[in-house]
């Protein structure tokens, strides 16, 4: 991962954005400009190059993980030793959805009246949207992983098991496989707990006809992996394999409708279209798909609002669903690739409903 050329491209954009320099201070952004993976880091974003910033928790682990820029270790509060940082900077930009108002005033209190704190939005987040070789790889390698746990999770559904344990055993397959943890935590829903998009694993145990939803994902070297699957224990009810067909064409015509260019208003709508010809369109109840990597929701998103084009190089997801209160839902996901001409699957799990 070329770090510089990142750090250069927010370079660029110093003098669009009004300020002499730029304090990045979130952390995942730091993680994105330097490759430092500690838990306090910060980068300083000048004309003459950057400065990344920590504590002495870290000194040597910054020598080793970001060692192409100038670093400085500082013992006092940063607010404290910034100024000494900052000769000919009249205005420091710094991230307005990462600094609180009482931080930001603590900085402006001694920084003092040389120094004007101009807050800046979407400065690093569109670059993140677009994924470099090594970052596709990263996904790619997380996403293997999660395969290969699902494919080991079929063998352990038995009458009686729980989500609870299902998840655990989820987790398990997934660090067995080379995982470093959990992207987010799994979601696993039998039965009429199915009709929750989000359902929080419990003690309800496997029955025989219960629908079985399972929404997981590894993190591998900082990246994301995320995918849904809707299996069944059994035979299913009639109206539960019929509509995972349905949504198994929604997600195939999302699929298709992805590509560089496109919004995601109009992949969201293309995939949606499908579902309320089926007379379920009240049932979809979300957006189609976000954007995954460094993060496990981010941009660009699918959905009615989303009118920016899609870029080439973004991975998103596509997951549409359809949830039946007391019933059961069905959802089924997959990350892709967007490429100039459409887009490329990242995972191979099978699609079709698979009945245990």
């Amino acid at each position: 991962m070329d770090h510089d050329v990142r750090r250069r491209a927010v370079t660029a954009r110093l003098d669009e954005l009004g300020v002499d320099a730029l304090l990045i201070s979130r952390l995942l952004h730091t993680r994105y400009l330097t490759g430092f993976t500690g838990s306090n880091g910060q980068v300083l974003i000048r004309r003459d190059g950057a400065l990344f910033l920590t504590d002495g928790r870290y000194t040597e682990q910054s020598r080793r993980e970001v060692a192409d820029i100038e670093r400085h270790t500082y013992t006092n509060p940063l607010r404290e030793e910034l100024p000494g940082m900052l000769s000919g900077v009249g205005r420091l930009g710094f991230e307005a959805d990462e600094m609180t108002v009482a931080a930001r005033d603590r900085f402006a209190e001694a920084l003092g009246d040389d120094v004007e704190m101009v807050p800046t939005t979407d400065v690093v987040e569109p670059l993140r949207a677009v994924k470099d070789d090594d970052e596709r790889a990263a996904i790619r390698q997380a996403q293997a992983i999660t395969d290969a746990a699902f494919t080991a999770i079929l063998e352990r559904f038995a009458v009686g098991v729980t989500e609870q344990q299902i998840a655990r055993q989820l987790e398990m397959a997934m660090r067995d496989e080379g995982a470093d943890a959990l992207a987010f935590d799994s979601i696993v829903a039998f039965g009429e707990n199915a009709a929750e998009p989000h359902h929080e694993p419990t003690h309800r145990s496997l029955a025989e006809g219960d629908i079985i939803k399972l929404d997981f994902g590894a993190l591998s070297a900082g990246y994301h992996a995320d995918m849904t699957r809707t299996v069944a224990f059994g035979s299913p009810p009639t109206e539960l394999r019929a509509i995972h067909e349905v949504v198994r064409e929604s997600q195939r015509a999302g699929i298709d409708a992805v590509k560089a260019g496109v919004t995601g208003a109009a992949v969201d709508q293309v995939s949606r279209d499908v579902i309320e010809r089926a007379g379920y369109g009240d049932a979809f109840v979300h957006s189609l798909g976000h954007g995954v990597g460094l993060e496990i929701h981010e941009a660009p998103s699918l959905g009615r609002k989303q009118d920016d084009p899609l870029p080439a190089g973004a991975v998103v997801t596509v997951e549409p669903g359809i949830y039946l209160a007391g019933v059961g839902g069905v959802r089924i996901e997959d990350m892709v690739e967007v490429t100039g001409d459409g887009c490329v699957v990242v995972g191979t799990s099978p699609r079709e409903l698979i009945e245990l």
